[in-house]
């Protein structure tokens, strides 16, 4: 019979996760998709199958246009009411808690069937916040968070702030010295500061922002892609002379991962044609009926995302390509103008750097090391 009891850390992300083990002290991550240590955290909920999809199958069913609702970012939704909402799904009630538990059950059975263990306890990586801090979301995210874990058929759950997890993974501060881990993730950004003890660390403060990569998708949105599809551009009286901004709501929510999914909606359809109807630039107006029309806003999210890395990595020509919703359209996306797009979360960014040297009362000069990192490594040692 397999030993019962063991612990499994777990990588739960905004856009991918982890999980380790470490049984003889040395950490292992678990492979969890074919010859990968990381799995996409995405859902697709197929129409023809009728069975939810998880990790690259997902990903794939998306890109081939199968029939069904795809999922990603359902981490920022913790501590929110939709957490609960039960929604008809696949003809089945369910709500978030069931669908993260559907996708942490999987990586368990995924551990489990690689090490030959039982993996009962779990330990979890969390953001130093999830919605900021004195937010009364707080309890309610990591309470939500441990119920999907009891849901997965986990039977304990511990928590550890994922730069402290970080921290323990770099422990290459020398005994005295001082590291600061910065942590920038999907949904979130964390900073620890730690300083070498022994063979091991011991955390001087933390901190944490709401800000993370799909933010910057977010922002790149709404500044390049969003206005070629009307926003921005003002619609004529149904009656009388004058003329109205559009609404933004929308576009926002085309432009939030999370919110994608709900946005192609009987009453949302029926606003947009009548937008098309009033629009001063009806082109830009068609465009947004198209991509409702025809289920493009996650196309439109990954074109954004894969734009952004382009131009972060210094590509001359980079720009969001955007053929799916109109041949040949794109929206050019230099180096200057990410940054402009992303100036204010650097700034935010920085602030959380400051704050959390403050809580330390250190000054920049006294850091010994800067360490940027993911979580993985550390929560498989903290597994231990």
């Amino acid at each position: 019979m397999a030993p019962r009891g063991n612990g499994l850390g777990i990588d739960f992300g905004t856009s991918n996760s982890a999980a380790g083990h470490a049984p003889d002290g040395t950490p292992r991550l678990i492979r969890l998709e074919p010859g990968q240590t990381t799995m996409p955290t995405t859902f697709f909920l197929d129409a023809d199958s009728r069975t939810t999809l998880m990790g690259q199958p997902a990903n794939r069913a998306l890109l081939d246009g199968h029939e069904g609702r795809f999922m990603r970012a359902l981490k920022r939704v913790l501590g929110t009411s939709l957490m609960h909402e039960k929604r008809m799904i696949l003809n089945e009630r369910v709500t978030f808690v069931d669908l993260i538990a559907r996708f942490l059950n999987r990586i368990k059975t995924r551990a489990e069937a690689e090490t030959g263990q039982t993996f009962d306890r779990a330990l979890s990586g969390r953001p130093v916040v999830f919605h900021g801090d004195g937010d009364p979301r707080e309890a309610q995210a990591e309470d939500d968070l441990r119920q999907c874990y009891l849901a997965a058929g986990f039977h304990d759950v511990d928590f550890m702030p994922e730069p402290e997890a970080a921290a323990i993974a770099a422990g290459a501060a020398r005994p005295g010295a001082t590291g600061l881990i910065v942590d920038v993730g999907g949904g979130t950004s964390d900073f620890s500061l730690f300083q070498g003890q022994g063979a091991g660390v011991r955390i001087l403060a933390s901190h944490g922002v709401r800000i993370g990569g799909t933010d910057f998708d977010r922002a790149v949105s709404l500044d390049h892609v969003m206005p070629l599809l009307g926003r921005g551009s003002v619609l004529r009286k149904a009656m009388g002379p004058g003329t109205s901004p559009v609404p933004n709501a929308i576009y926002n929510d085309l432009a939030t991962w999370e919110k994608i999914p709900f946005v192609n909606t009987p009453q949302n359809r029926r606003m947009v044609a009548e937008m098309v109807r009033l629009a001063e630039q009806p082109d830009a107006m068609a465009r947004l009926s198209r991509v409702l029309e025809d289920d493009l806003g996650h196309d439109l999210a990954f074109a954004v995302e894969r734009g952004k890395i382009a131009a972060n990595d210094g590509a001359d020509d980079a720009s969001i390509l955007l053929d799916e919703v109109e041949r040949g359209l794109s929206a050019p996306l230099a180096g200057q103008a990410l940054a402009d797009s992303l100036s204010r979360h650097a700034s935010q960014l920085h602030e959380g750097a400051v704050e959390t040297l403050h809580r330390a009362q250190l000054t920049p000069a006294q850091v010994d090391r800067d360490v940027f990192t993911a979580v993985a490594d550390g929560l498989a040692i903290a597994a231990r």
